[in-house]
């Protein structure tokens, strides 16, 4: 009997919205439309009761039922709570990601086959809390996560297969230095990744996960909710419906201007009615700060990996929101080079996702394959530590920003008294010495160390940074064996609370 061959499915969990590919029988990456036929699926959860329903229906709510619906949850990923009470109650930010991905999981079962097994896409500047998140929200969807990919890496990975400079057996023709700007709806990332022979080498990258085409919707809304105010005295934006009417039509009026010289906004509340119209270039002035944020990260992503423009010999875009006009031209100017536009800005991610599954599944088949994947940390790693001379806490890096993963960093530190009875290790990310600036990953705790130890006894603490950018601790006290060690993370559930989430998710009687 023949064996079933295994599916390997990528998932671009996305702000606005998500897209499913897999490894279709040619070998070739292939993106799943969903059960309405769309490519696309809106991430939006609407709760109607005790049903959940995910992505068209949902958006087309968000006129009528904006105070039941979930937007951009992505964005909360990492809060302990998304940020706006539905129906009187307070949800994690894993849950709305849990119904996006029961959606398109769903979906594209019916499409394909039956899989349980998936590569999940992240920001690349994603930390490793919001990482976590990602998989407990796969997790609590019932679906095996079994890795983790830097969305802009994905892409790359995507653009070197469809645009030839990679040959039949996956090699690079020629040493290729490749940007990928990625601006989806709500999240901004940049890496500069070089790809020689079957090697994506990620040189450096940064990002903004708080800077997307959502940012740039709600300069619309606020356009045209202050010509309204000067008409009628009254605010739309206080009222939810026609906030939700103006979030969606504001959304229209940005694609429609990346195809058009102006457009116009109608704007309904209290029984008043009113047209605003829009120019391209009154809405570049508006937005034209976010745009120099973008470019401000661009620029310092390639000081980094002490690069200069004239060394990039491609500019990737990805994402919806590179399709504004404003944002190909700073790009041009900046580099003097056209981006790239050859390949679908919605579907790169996904589909590098399914690649990269297609390659983990090989790998555990032992067949050869295609591309090696080799990525770096979007921020320093390190943890808290008491400055010997002024007593006051700093953070102490282990590894830091732009190391290539996999890696295992160590410090080494000292106990401050005679017979310490326990160590705390506090993890932290980011690039102040102050840890109340850095975010805060968790922390865990020793306590069956050896007894009667003297002051100054080392304490080597050991951060083992895995390539999808999850974190493992190793803390040795002595000569004594190592203490592998759980982090306790302040914002991320219980195996308890994923379980029971997971259990009420499953139950729930979803219509899409």
């Amino acid at each position: 009997m023949t064996q079933k061959k295994k599916i390997a499915v990528g998932i671009d969990l996305g702000t606005t919205y998500s897209v499913v590919a897999y490894m279709n029988d040619s070998g070739r990456p292939e993106t799943i439309p969903n059960a309405e036929g769309d490519l696309l699926t809106p991430s939006l959860v609407l709760l109607d009761g005790n049903e959940a329903i995910v992505g068209k229906e949902a958006a087309k709510a968000m006129s009528t039922d904006l105070a039941n619906i979930a937007e951009s949850p992505k964005r909360q990923v990492g809060h302990r709570v998304y940020d706006k009470v539905i129906d009187g109650r307070r949800y994690p930010p894993e849950a709305f990601q849990a119904w996006i991905i029961k959606k398109v999981f769903h979906d594209a079962k019916a499409k394909v086959g039956s899989f349980e097994n998936a590569v999940v896409t992240v920001p690349a500047y994603f930390d490793e809390v919001r990482r976590k998140s990602t998989q407990d929200a796969g997790y609590i969807a019932g679906l095996n996560v079994i890795d983790i990919i830097n969305e802009p890496t994905s892409a790359a990975v995507a653009y070197g297969f469809k645009q030839g400079f990679l040959d039949e057996s996956g090699s690079a023709v020629k040493k290729t230095t490749l940007l990928v700007y990625d601006l989806g709806g709500g999240t901004f990332d940049v890496t500069v990744m070089e790809i020689n022979g079957k090697n994506f080498t990620t040189l450096a990258t940064d990002g903004d996960y708080k800077l997307g085409g959502r940012d740039w919707d709600e300069r619309i809304v606020d356009f045209v909710a202050e010509d309204f105010i000067r008409a009628y005295g009254v605010d739309p934006r206080e009222y939810q419906d026609s906030l939700g009417r103006l979030l969606r039509d504001s959304q229209d009026a940005k694609e429609t201007l990346s195809t058009r010289d102006k457009t116009t906004i109608a704007c309904n509340c209290a029984d008043k009615s009113h047209k605003t119209t829009l120019t391209r270039s009154q809405f570049e002035e508006l937005t034209i700060d976010l745009v120099e944020r973008t470019a401000f990260t661009t620029r310092e992503t390639i000081k980094a990996c002490n690069k200069k423009w004239q060394d990039i010999d491609h500019i990737l875009i990805v994402g919806g929101s590179t399709r504004m006009p404003m944002i190909r031209q700073m790009l041009l100017d900046e580099s003097g080079q056209e981006p790239n536009t050859s390949v679908s800005p919605d579907e790169a991610v996904a589909q590098g996702a399914a690649i990269r599954a297609g390659i983990l599944l090989a790998e555990k088949s032992k067949r050869a394959l295609q591309p090696k994947i080799k990525n770096v940390n979007s921020h320093s790693l390190g943890v808290v530590a008491k400055d010997v001379e002024t007593g006051e806490p700093r953070t102490v890096i282990i590894i830091p920003r732009n190391t290539p993963l996999p890696v295992v960093g160590k410090r080494t530190f000292k106990t401050h008294r005679d017979s310490q009875e326990s160590i705390l290790v506090q993890i932290v990310e980011g690039e102040s010495a102050a840890p109340q600036h850095c975010s805060q990953v968790g922390s865990c705790s020793i306590w069956d160390i050896p007894e009667n130890m003297p002051v100054g006894t080392p304490i080597e603490v050991s951060f083992g940074y895995q390539e999808n950018g999850r974190l493992q601790i190793t803390v040795q006290v002595g000569n004594h064996n190592p203490f592998k060690q759980e982090i306790q993370r302040p914002n991320s559930m219980t195996q308890e609370q994923l379980d029971s989430w997971r259990g009420y998710i499953s139950a729930d009687s979803q219509s899409n």
